[in-house]
């Protein structure tokens, strides 16, 4: 799986750990940055690439992950879901088809992002799964 990273300078040495760990899983990763303290510029920038296809998922990091998530939900056929816990992950490919995750850097920490991680990179969305019809209603709506 093709997965993309960006953080804002809050979460760089998190986000370095989380890489490398996805790259021990067998993924590869490439990293859109960390400098720019806007964080809707790398947010924007790794949406846009997801839901161009460039990518099968993103991960974004940021202090609370909810400036990220914001961000990146403003591009169109971007999904992305603000997660702290392993339960949240799974969903948010099973049941909401997310294509990407965000997490704040300053609120978990990294062993618990890690299995995040994991869990959200291990499972598939079901088209046919009880959800499809309320991921559609969205993406319908988005137009």
């Amino acid at each position: 799986m093709k997965v993309v990273f960006g953080c804002d300078p809050n979460a760089v040495e998190f986000k370095k750990e989380l890489m490398k760990y996805v790259e021990s899983l067998g993924h590869e990763v490439t990293d859109f940055g960390s400098d720019d303290p806007i964080y809707a510029n790398v947010a924007i920038k790794c949406g846009e690439a997801v839901a161009a296809g460039e990518f099968d998922r993103g991960i974004l990091l940021c202090g609370t992950g909810i400036g990220v998530s914001i961000a990146a939900n403003k591009v169109k056929g971007c999904y992305a879901a603000c997660v702290h816990d392993v339960y949240q992950a799974q969903r948010a490919e099973l049941s909401n088809h997310a294509n990407i995750i965000t997490m704040g850097a300053l609120v978990i920490g990294i062993e618990l992002a890690k299995c995040i991680v994991k869990e959200y990179l291990s499972v598939e969305w079901d088209p046919n799964c009880r959800s499809k019809d309320k991921v559609q209603r969205i993406r319908d709506y988005e137009g």
